[in-house]
């Protein structure tokens, strides 16, 4: 599984014109699916982003997680993430997940973060998004968990 996550001062997904999900500040994050991932991989991939340490603490060092903040955490489909770029000048998809599997984790991932996260929105499986987001710092990092 693939995340990529950005600190945000706020951020907000809109499909077909309504806002489908909205935070205030906290994490927005695209989230993918590769082939032969399962639900230990999205697990695996949600602790690590919920104790991921990228907000300041008073000294200023970046210490302190969404969990800590209570910041806000927007979820979003993403499979363009596992695109394979190493050649020509058309991206491949073969790495990522089949739709039915991707939606399946994305859903595990959402449940699961709403379980143990107070501020949970997301946008929308397979739809036409538009996401808008404040990135505060710029902070921006890559995770990304592997099938054994």
């Amino acid at each position: 599984m693939i995340a990529l996550l950005q600190r945000v001062t706020r951020a907000n997904v809109v499909v077909e014109g309504a806002v489908t999900g909205a935070i205030d500040a906290g994490l927005m994050v695209l989230v993918c699916a590769e082939r032969g991932d399962t639900e230990r991989e999205a697990d695996a991939l949600l602790t690590k982003l919920l104790g991921y340490r990228v907000f300041a603490d008073a000294a200023g060092k970046m210490n302190l997680s969404v969990t800590d903040v209570a910041g806000g955490l927007l979820l979003v489909p993403q499979f363009t993430l596992a695109a394979d770029t190493k050649s020509g000048s058309r991206p491949s998809f073969t790495p990522a997940a089949s739709p039915e599997d991707g939606r399946r984790l994305f859903d595990h991932v959402v449940a699961q973060a709403r379980a143990r996260h107070p501020v949970v929105a997301t946008g929308q499986f397979g739809a036409d998004m538009q996401v808008s987001l404040t990135n505060d710092g710029p902070v921006t990092f890559w995770l990304q968990t592997s099938a054994k």
